[in-house]
């Protein structure tokens, strides 16, 4: 599990677009997310780099 820094969730659509995203390469992927802190705990077997790149493709920014 690990957390990445998330701008532009606001609500529980951004949450599930970003869990949908991850699960078209990990079907068992998990997402929780903190809208306040603007931050995702992830449990995934992807590497970091890719579970990335497919919340940038998303359309949501990963702040470093």
């Amino acid at each position: 599990m690990f957390s990445l820094k998330v701008s532009g969730m606001t609500c529980g659509g951004c949450v599930n677009a970003i869990t949908r995203a991850l699960q078209t390469q990990d079907s068992q992927a998990r997402v929780e997310a903190d809208l306040g802190a603007q931050t995702v705990q992830i449990e995934s077997v992807l590497n970091p780099e890719l579970v990335r790149q497919l919340i940038v493709d998303a359309g949501f920014p990963v702040m470093n």
